[in-house]
Parts: structure tokens; sequence; C-alpha cells
């Protein structure tokens, strides 16, 4: 049996709306984590939650590891995770206390770990990382193996004397090419294909280049990596890239990072690193829009298969942009995107709504701006605080006793809000019918034009065209 059994928590069953556009991905921090330690020496199993029907489908493997280390490591770059979802927090208390049952020393990696200490060390959590988690999993293996004290460990939290105990912070790891590739052997690889392949037709996997974000959006929690950025070298991701494509059978990468190529040169070196080993594939990104000014920047992302950008847009007020401290302009959402369209890549939105000042005409605003510009596809959610952010400090007066989203699609406004949670949910279906009834327009003129064309966008044009008219008094004074 194996030395330490690896875990995470996000449960796709748990997450209905992701479950039914099944774009799963397999837990990348979880597979960072076992290739760490298998360079310890260690032999390291690994049980993916991410198909299972629940908490207790883990038990059998808990079960043969009775007495050994479980350690339960979450997807930290995938912001399903970073949502920090009750069903997924739930399955996790239940595995610990499981693992308890059975003689495991448990350490648990997440943000939610991270933003709830003192609950998931009640539950029975012997560790919880706090930061990156490789350098100090590492070293607690060590420590753990070799029955000596964890103090001298950074970045733990741990019950001590009634209370809790905080080892020193860790340093982030700078250098990230030191660390060996992700243990890709462990996961069912042939599980995720036959999904994707099922569903969409072709196979995405997914990459992180890059650890952090430098900017400072108010009311974005950075947990696990911080405020910093770190890349690897164009070289170590092409590696993992080749291996997906050749061995794998992706013909689609996510990059799953907060911010894709901000590194002066790192996207142009990532282009001819791709031509260099001819590896054809198409990937999507998210980036920030004043970023992506640098049309040598979207030219060199076009040539080497940018097939989506996703920005986060946010809202179509100044005013909100500048409250959000976002750092950017509605001028630079509008040339960004109309560089992408230029160089045929597809340009997507996040928005939010409810974010403290927002009123009727900054709704409105936002929906001009997705029906001018027409992105290719939009994503909405409400303004979601969380803990160890600038926004949550601003609102805490105003919370109510729900502090997280049971799953993806809640969009429950968790604060008191200018409006009431019922408005934002008609808001949000609303704002998609305005988006998808304007792009109908847009592709029936291409018809007109001899232009090609979204058949199915056309058909589906008069129904949004209804909807919109008997919700248009949800923005109007």
């Amino acid at each position: 049996m194996a030395d330490i059994l690896l875990s995470n928590t996000y449960f796709l069953r748990f997450d209905p709306k992701q479950e039914s556009n099944m774009t799963p991905y397999p837990p990348l921090a979880t597979l960072y984590a076992a290739s760490v330690l298998r360079d310890e020496g260690m032999d390291i199993a690994l049980f993916d939650t991410q198909f299972a029907e629940g908490a207790e489908d883990a038990f059998p493997q808990i079960k043969a590891h009775a007495g050994k280390l479980f350690m339960i490591v979450d997807d930290g770059f995938n912001y399903l995770t970073k949502m920090c979802l009750v069903n997924m927090r739930e399955a996790c208390f239940t595995m610990i206390r499981y693992a308890k049952e059975q003689g495991c020393t448990v350490a648990v990696s997440s943000s939610d770990a991270t933003d709830h200490m003192d609950a998931y060390l009640k539950e029975g959590a012997d560790y919880i990382i706090v930061g990156e988690a490789e350098q100090t999993i590492r070293e607690l293996v060590v420590c753990l193996d070799a029955k000596q004290p964890t103090d001298g460990v950074s970045g733990l939290a741990c019950s001590a004397n009634g209370g809790m105990h905080k080892t020193l912070p860790r340093q982030v790891l700078t250098h990230l090419d030191s660390l060996p590739q992700p243990a890709w052997d462990l996961i069912d690889i042939q599980a995720y294909r036959s999904r994707w392949m099922q569903k969409h037709g072709y196979f995405s996997l997914n990459v992180a280049t890059t650890r952090g974000c430098p900017f400072k959006c108010n009311w974005c929690a950075k947990p696990i990596y911080g405020n910093r950025y770190n890349a690897h070298s164009a070289h170590y991701i092409m590696d993992q890239i080749e291996l997906h494509v050749k061995q794998h059978g992706a013909t689609h990468i996510w990059f799953c990072d907060d911010i894709f190529g901000l590194k002066p040169g790192w996207i142009h070196a990532f282009r001819e690193e791709a031509e260099r080993r001819q590896l054809v594939f198409r990937f999507k990104i998210q980036c920030r829009a004043d970023l992506l000014l640098n049309e040598n920047n979207i030219a060199d992302l076009a040539a080497a298969g940018c097939d989506e950008i996703w920005i986060g847009a946010e809202s179509g007020s100044q005013m909100i942009l500048d409250a959000m401290d976002k750092g950017t302009t509605i001028e630079q959402i509008r040339e960004s995107t109309m560089l992408m369209k230029k160089h045929g890549i597809k340009p997507c939105f996040f928005l939010q709504f409810g974010y403290p000042g927002e009123t009727r005409k900054e709704i409105r605003e936002t929906i001009d701006l997705v029906t001018g510009l027409l992105p290719f596809d939009i994503g909405i959610s409400v303004s979601y605080p969380l803990p160890g952010t600038v926004f949550y400090d601003r609102v805490q007066a105003g919370l109510k006793q729900k502090t997280n989203w049971t799953d993806s699609d809640e969009l429950a406004m968790m604060f008191a809000g200018t409006y009431s949670p019922e408005y934002y949910k008609k808001l949000h279906r609303y704002v998609h019918r305005r988006f998808r009834k304007a792009q109908g327009a847009w592709y029936l003129k291409q018809v007109f034009k001899g232009e090609p064309t979204d058949l199915r966008r056309i058909m589906l044009w008069p129904y949004y065209a209804v909807r919109v008219m008997v919700d248009d008094q949800l923005v109007s004074d």
C-alpha cells in the first residue's frame, strides 16, 4: 500500500450547472503535490473526486491507508475551487472525519481551509497548509516520516493548547521550473477524455503557466499564491503540452492562469516553442484588457492557436471599475475586443453585477457595452465577498448568515445589495437573453452579406426577442 493517499474535494455531481456543461479538468495542484512527494521517494496513491458520487466513494481507499497520511490538496488553479462551495466543504469534512476514524494523519491545502482554518481543525484536520503547498508538504512529510516536530515547517496551522498555532509564513516559490512536471499518470485520463468527446467532440486539458496576480482588484481573493506573479519558462510549459497532445490526445488547452503572458517577451517565446516542436492545438486564456493592447502579443497568440480570451470586463461603468480598483478603462475593453476580433480570436467577457454603488444606470451601461461590442460569450456573476479582501471588509457589516454558495450556479447575494437577491437572479437571465438577441441579429445580418453565420443563433433570435420585451422593466428607472 502507498505511503500517502492524496485527494481533492471537487465533486462534479454536486455542481449541477458544471455537470451539465461537462468541461471537467483534472486537479492540477493535486498532481503537482503528488509529483513533489514522489521526488522525495514516497509511494503515492490518488483518489480523484471529480466523477465520484460522494465522499463515501473515497472510504475504501482511506480505509486501505488506515494509520497513514491522508492529504487533501485542492486545485487552487481552478476558479471553481476558489469559490469555496458549501457542497464541496461538507464532502471534505466527511472525508476528514472518516480518515480520523481510521487513524490517519490529515493535512488539508485549499482556499476554503485557509479562509476557515478553525472549522477544518475542529472537524479533525491535523494540519492546514497555508499558502503555496508543494514546499510545505515536502517538509511536513519529511518531518512526519522522521517523527520530528513540525514547528520549523513554514506555512502550517494546527491545533495547540485549545487554540490554533501557526508557523512562520511560507514564501512563494519564484523559480517554478524547479518543480517536477505534474503526476498525470495518477489520473484516469480516459475518464476525462470520454466525457469531453461525448459532450463536445474534442478533448481539453489544463495547464498553468504562472502563479499569482500582481493586480489589486479589491474583490479578488488570493489565499494560495498571493499578490505575486511568477512564471514557468515557455520550454517547461511546452513539455507539458507536448505530453497532452501526443500521449493524452488533447487538441485543446485551457490555461488556467489568473493572467496569461504578463511577463514581457513570454508570449513570443511561447509561440516560437510551439512552432519549433510543430505542435498544433487550440487554447483559451484569461487576461486583462489593458495587457492585450500590444498587437504583437495578439498576433503571437493567434499564430500559436489561441481560440478564446476571457477578460474581466466586469462592468460597463467606469465608476464601478474604479470602485473595484480594477485598473482598466472602458476604452481599453473596447480596443482590446476589436484587436482580438481583428486577429480571429473570440473575445469573452466576465461580468459582475451587484457591486456597491451600482444602480440601474450602471447596469444599463454594462448591457450597452456587451450588446455594442458583441463578444463571443459572457459569464455573469454577482459580487461575492471572500475573506481577506478589501471588498469583504467593506460589506462585512451587511453580510447575511450565508457566506458561501452551495454550488456555482447559486448566485446568491450574501450582503445587503442595492436590489433584492431575486432581482439579481432575474437580471442574470435577462442579460443573457439581451446578449443572445443581439448576437442573433448580428448573425442574421451576415446572411445578407454572404458571410459565414450561425443558423442556431438566428433560429433562437425570435425567442430571445420576446423574452427580452417581457423583462425590459428590470433595467428601466
